[in-house]
C-alpha cells in the first residue's frame, strides 16, 4: 500500500522560524499574533514532502489559553486553524489534505486529569469549528480510553475518516506490551475503539524507540480495513513529569537525525504502518527524509 506522509511538528516548527511562541500558549500563539506565520509552517511541510497538514489547533485549549480565552475566543480561533491549512493547501502545486487537528482537552500525557462530562462540549466545539475545513479528522495524542470514548461520541458519525492516534509510555517494563500514558495496555484501548467506527490507528508524541511494539500489537488485532500509522516526537523520555510536557518548552534531542528518523520510519513500514509522520521536534528536514529527498 502507497504510503502517506503526514507533516511534523508544527509547535515546534513555529518556533524554528521565530513566530510568536511561548508556554502557556504554545502553537495558538502565533494565531492570535502572527497567522501568517502558521501559513509558512503549513507550506514549509507541503514542500517537505508532507500529503497531509493538521490543523494547528493542538494548543486551543483552557490549559494553553486560558478559561476566559477559550470561553470567548475559541471557536474563532479554531476556525481560522481550520482556514490557514485550507489557504496552504489551495496554494499547493498537488493534491494535499487537511486533517481537523483534535487534542487532548485538558493537556498532554495527563490522563488524571481528564474530564469527561466538560470534554465533550469542548470536542463539539472542536467537530464544529473545524469540520468544515478538513478532509479527515485525527484524534492526537490520547493518553487514556476514557479520551477515546468521549472523542468517538463526538465525532464517530462523522462524514470523514476517523483517525485516531493514541501515545505510548515512553519507558515499559513489559517490553512487546505497550501502554497508554495512564498504564492501560493498547489491546484494551484498540477494543474500545473497534466498537465504533474508525479508518486509522496511529500512535504518536512518544519516542521512535517504543513504536515498533505499538505497529506490532495494532497490526495483529486491526483488520486490512483498518490502516496503521506513526509520528513520534524528538522528546527525551517524558514519563517522570507529565506538566514538564505542558509547563516548559522541552529540550529536543541531538541524535534523532532526518536519517535516523527515516530507519525508524522503514522500520514501522515493514511491520504494518502506511501513515508516517512527525511530532513535536520533528521538522521539515525530517519529513523530506521520509520522502526520500
Amino acid at each position: 500500500m502507497t504510503m502517506q506522509i503526514l507533516d511534523g511538528g508544527t509547535g515546534r516548527q513555529l518556533k524554528r522560524i521565530g513566530a510568536p511562541f511561548r508556554q502557556p500558549e504554545w502553537s495558538a500563539l502565533a494565531l492570535i499574533e502572527g497567522p501568517e506565520h502558521v501559513v509558512r509552517v503549513h507550506r514549509d511541510f507541503i514542500d517537505a514532502g508532507a500529503d497531509i497538514i493538521t490543523t494547528n489547533s493542538y494548543a486551543v485549549v483552557p490549559f494553553h489559553i486560558g478559561e476566559d480565552m477559550f470561553q470567548n475566543q475559541a471557536g474563532e480561533l479554531l476556525r481560522l486553524a481550520g482556514q490557514l491549512a485550507e489557504q496552504a493547501k489551495r496554494s499547493a502545486s498537488r493534491k494535499i489534505r487537511v486533517a481537523a487537528g483534535i487534542p487532548p482537552m485538558f493537556g498532554s500525557y495527563d490522563p488524571d486529569k481528564f474530564e469527561p462530562d466538560r470534554a465533550i462540549d469542548m470536542l463539539e466545539l472542536f467537530r464544529d469549528s473545524l469540520l468544515p475545513h478538513c478532509d479527515l479528522i485525527l484524534a492526537e495524542t490520547l493518553s487514556c480510553i476514557a479520551e477515546i470514548s468521549a472523542f468517538q461520541d463526538v465525532f464517530s458519525d462523522c462524514d470523514k475518516p476517523i483517525w485516531i492516534s493514541m501515545t505510548l509510555e515512553d519507558e515499559t517494563p513489559e517490553p512487546g506490551r505497550p501502554k497508554l500514558r495512564s498504564g492501560e495496555f493498547i489491546e484494551d484501548a484498540l477494543d474500545t475503539v473497534l466498537r465504533q467506527n474508525v479508518d486509522a490507528i496511529l500512535f504518536n508524541c512518544s519516542q521512535p524507540e517504543v513504536m515498533a511494539d505499538g505497529v506490532l500489537k495494532a497490526a495483529g488485532l486491526l483488520g486490512s480495513d483498518v490502516l496503521i500509522g506513526v509520528y513520534a516526537n524528538a522528546f527525551p523520555p517524558q514519563n517522570a513529569n507529565s506538566a514538564k510536557a505542558n509547563e516548559e518548552v522541552s529540550e529536543i534531542r541531538k541524535d534523532l537525525t532526518p536519517k535516523r528518523y527515516a530507519e525508524f520510519a522503514a522500520e514501522w513500514r515493514a511491520l504494518g504502518a502506511t501513515i508516517i509522520g512527525g511530532c513535536c521536534g520533528v521538522g521539515p528536514e525530517h519529513i523530506r527524509a521520509l520522502r526520500g529527498g
